[in-house]
C-alpha cells in the first residue's frame, strides 16, 4: 500500500464529492505537489484540523478572505461580504468535512483515528508552521479562486505499541 497515494486520492476524492453535493460551482484539481518549507507570510485564511491515532498528523485548508466569504455564502445561502465569525465557521466546518471524510477513507487501510476541532486564523502578513512536517499539498481551483487543502500524516509510534483499550473503565473513590 502506498500511503502517498491513498492520501491524495482521498482528499482528492473528498474535495470533489463535497463540492459536487454542497457547493455550486465548479471546482478543478490544479496539481499536487510535496513540501517541507512552510508558505511564506500571506493574507489569508488558514484552517487546521488535528489527526491522531495510529497515524498522526495536521490537515489544512488555506483561501483567501474573498474565497471565504464565497465559499460561506455558498454554504448558507446569503451574503457574507466580509470575514466575519460565520465566515470563519464555514471554513472551520468545511475542514472538517473534508479531512473527516479523508480520516474515514484512510482508517480502511491505516486503522483508528480521531480528529481535534478545527482551529482557524485570519489576518495579515502571518506564517504558518508545523515542526518537521512533510506536506502533501493540493491546490484546486473553484470558481476561478484558489484553494489549497494540505496534510501531513506519519506512523504514530506510541499509538501503535500502546495496548488496546478496553470497554471496562474503573474508578477508585
Amino acid at each position: 500500500m502506498n500511503v502517498h497515494n491513498l492520501i491524495v486520492s482521498s482528499l482528492q476524492h473528498a474535495v470533489m464529492e463535497l463540492f459536487s453535493t454542497m457547493i455550486n460551482g465548479e471546482i478543478r484539481f490544479e496539481g499536487v505537489s510535496e513540501e517541507r518549507e512552510t508558505p511564506e507570510s500571506c493574507d489569508r485564511v488558514v484552517s487546521f484540523i488535528g489527526v491522531a491515532g495510529s497515524w498522526s498528523g495536521t490537515g489544512t485548508l488555506t483561501c483567501s478572505p474573498a474565497t471565504a466569504c464565497h465559499l460561506c455564502s455558498q454554504m448558507l445561502m446569503a451574503e457574507y461580504p466580509t470575514v466575519s465569525e460565520e465566515v470563519l465557521d464555514a471554513v472551520a466546518e468545511l475542514t472538517n468535512m473534508i479531512i473527516g471524510n479523508v480520516k474515514s477513507n484512510l482508517e480502511r487501510h491505516l486503522g483508528p483515528l480521531g480528529l481535534s476541532i478545527p482551529t482557524v486564523v485570519f489576518g495579515r502578513n502571518f506564517k504558518t508552521k508545523s515542526a518537521g512536517a512533510e506536506w502533501i499539498v493540493e491546490r484546486f481551483r473553484w470558481n476561478g479562486e484558489e484553494l489549497e487543502l494540505r496534510i501531513s500524516l506519519r506512523p504514530n509510534e506510541k499509538a501503535i505499541s500502546k495496548p488496546p483499550a478496553t470497554d471496562v473503565c474503573t474508578v477508585e473513590f
